[in-house]
């Protein structure tokens, strides 16, 4: 088996025993509703109510607001009659948390979220929206204040939107109108004010929250002030809290390709892929004809890619990007005499596309939280592609000194007295000839020699076009001249 059989081999296995792994253990152990009951209501059992469970675990973004369109519509198709969200999160992407609470606003099954340790940020509009919110005990909910990635508040036009958002979800659940002894009195089911003191430190609520502070609200802060149905321990608990008896629950799974994509779409192993990609590039570039380095390199561009796309966040013109960055560059090393300007663009182009790969710019800004993510982003890229540069540099001397991969080289010598020399001899023989400048050399320039031209070099200052010359010697593939003395 040679070398480079060897490593395809290696790396096949390594593919298949990830994707085994993930397909051994997926992210939930529950039960597929589309395994167990596959189209409609109908083929149930007779049960008096559907109840249907998705979890909500992760980070808020694109990937959970995919898992949310598809969980409400297994639900709908299902005809469930009550959506539970057992959360557990500490934020995430505004953009996707807007999205998540409309569709929990505007979804006719009756949603009910039991927070199951935090409901922070994101995580909090989202509970929000639900009509019951049951909690854990020592749980909490609240600190919405749109922040960073190092956690600085971002420019008010983002809380402002925040606020508004978080006022709207609380002010959807309505409001009773009591009278009392000739009083009339407005009570919201959810107070709107709270909500916004979850986003606005600078809102005082007497006896709940002082100016200065973001509200964050424990388990039984939250039942005293209309944020929570309850306190349970568990989902059996919550649907008996609830009122739902005789039930059955419908648990969402994470598909096998969710599972691989989740996994891919790690920041860590995006780092090791775009590793892979730029020392793939580089081997190739090493190497004569095209073989496993650009493979490589090939496949770990799709695993790159690949994820992003299918979760909403790179987009088709980032990867053309991309593409279209490689070809400049191969343009520049194969077409185009040294390093310049299509080169410089080919390399700028390919970190922009890895770059932006990375960031989901459906809605994007450069202000506050976009530039934060871009740098983050910018980092990754810009670091990987170093290392992996240095890397290859350094393996490349070592892995083609070995046996293994010694037929990727050229071994054979070619000695002189066999007849081969290093450069054209026409070259050696002009040395001693004399000719004239064709153009100025300052140093360099053109000589002709018996009506043929040549590139040349002054040895001793320079020499003005139409001067006679003499070649004095050929070395490193130029040829050098002085000024031919005439008396």
């Amino acid at each position: 088996m040679t070398g480079a059989q060897y490593i395809r081999r290696s790396i096949m296995v390594l593919i298949v025993s990830l994707v085994s792994f993930n397909i051994s253990f997926p992210a939930d152990t529950t039960v597929n509703a589309a395994d167990t009951i596959p189209h409609a209501a109908d083929t149930l059992p007779e049960w008096k109510n559907l109840v249907y469970q998705f979890d909500m675990k992760t980070d808020v973004g694109p990937a959970l607001w995919r898992q949310t369109q598809k969980s409400f519509a297994e639900a709908e198709e299902l005809e469930a009659d009550y959506i539970l969200i057992h959360m557990n999160t500490y934020g995430g992407l505004v953009q996707a948390a807007d999205s998540i609470r409309t569709k929990i606003l505007n979804t006719r099954i009756p949603v009910i979220v039991y927070v199951d340790n935090n409901a922070i940020s994101a995580g909090a509009l989202i509970a929000i929206a639900a009509q019951q919110i049951y909690m854990r005990q020592g749980a909490s909910i609240g600190a919405a204040t749109v922040v960073d990635a190092t956690g600085t508040p971002v420019p008010d036009k983002f809380q402002s939107f925040m606020r508004a958002a978080m006022r709207a979800t609380a002010e959807s659940h309505g409001r009773d109108t009591l009278i009392t002894d000739n009083d009339t009195i407005v009570r919201w089911h959810r107070d709107p004010q709270i909500a916004e003191a979850m986003v606005d430190p600078a809102i005082y609520i007497s006896g709940i929250i002082d100016t200065g502070k973001v509200l964050t609200l424990t388990s039984e802060e939250a039942i005293t002030v209309g944020y929570s149905e309850g306190i349970a321990a568990n989902i059996s608990e919550v649907l008996q809290k609830a009122g739902i008896e005789d039930y059955r629950i419908v648990e969402y799974e994470l598909t096998t390709l969710e599972a691989i994509i989740g996994f891919l779409i790690n920041p860590v192993l995006q780092g090791l892929l775009i590793m892979i990609i730029i020392g793939g590039l580089y081997f190739e570039l090493q190497t004569p004809g095209v073989g496993f380095p650009i493979g490589a390199a090939l496949l770990a561009a799709i695993l790159y890619f690949a994820p992003l796309y299918l979760e909403g966040i790179a987009q088709n013109w980032e990867i053309v990007l991309f593409v279209l960055g490689i070809v400049l560059l191969a343009v520049e090393l194969f077409a185009i005499p040294g390093f310049g300007v299509a080169g410089i663009a080919g390399i700028g182009l390919m970190i922009t596309g890895l770059t932006l790969a990375m960031i989901d710019n459906i809605v994007w800004e450069f202000e506050g939280v976009g530039a934060v993510i871009l740098v983050r982003s910018l980092f990754v890229v810009v670091f990987s592609s170093f290392l992996s540069l240095v890397g290859s540099i350094y393996f490349s001397r070592k892995l083609l000194d070995t046996h293994m991969f010694s037929h990727l080289i050229l071994s054979s010598t070619q000695n002189k007295d066999e007849g081969y020399i290093g450069v054209d001899s026409l070259y050696r023989d002009l040395i001693g000839m004399t000719g004239e400048a064709a153009t100025s050399l300052r140093p360099s320039g053109r000589v002709e020699i018996d009506f043929e031209q040549y590139d040349a070099k002054s040895l001793v200052g320079f020499i003005e076009k139409g001067q006679k010359v003499r070649v004095v010697k050929f070395e490193a593939g130029q040829v050098y001249v002085v000024k031919e003395l005439t008396t």
